[in-house]
């Protein structure tokens, strides 16, 4: 059991000429039979390195204005946008025409082009759609219309 504490000892007293070498490696590594405790006392003082100043940067520094703009759309083919400046919302739900933010897509990028088309084509898809359901009934309200006028 001594033999383990002594190992400890060793270590502690390793790992404290390690401290003292990084902090000022000019300085001379004391080797006394001290426990780690005392010791570790006396050279908490030295262990604290002077902080050395940042040269100040004669670079101009560059102001960056935060404007997130956020663009939503439904499945009916409906766009709002909302922006905020900073933490000011300067806009809230402006509706939007679908080919504005088509258009606005394509001048960004062509990745964001083509993930907004294809939900603007699935809208386009559902009007069809609806706009032929439209169509049908009305062509029956007009032949039943058509029958009570003779």
């Amino acid at each position: 059991m001594a033999e383990r504490n002594e190992n400890v000892q060793a270590d502690t007293l390793v790992e404290q000429e390690d401290q003292v070498d990084a902090v000022a490696p000019a300085a001379p590594v004391q080797q006394e039979e001290q426990p780690a405790a005392p010791q570790q006392q006396e050279e908490a003082p030295a262990a604290k390195p002077a902080k050395p100043r940042a040269a100040k940067s004669t670079a101009k520094k560059t102001r960056t204005v935060e404007l997130t703009l956020t663009v939503t759309g439904t499945a009916d083919g409906e766009w709002q946008a909302d922006l905020v400046h900073g933490t000011k919302r300067v806009v809230q739900g402006l509706v939007i025409s679908a080919a504005a933010v088509s258009k606005a897509a394509k001048e960004l990028h062509e990745d964001i082009a083509g993930g907004i088309d294809e939900v603007i084509e699935a809208a386009r898809a559902q009007h069809r759609t609806r706009m032929e359901e439209l169509e049908a009934e009305l062509a029956k309200v007009k032949a039943a219309l058509a029958e009570l006028s003779d």
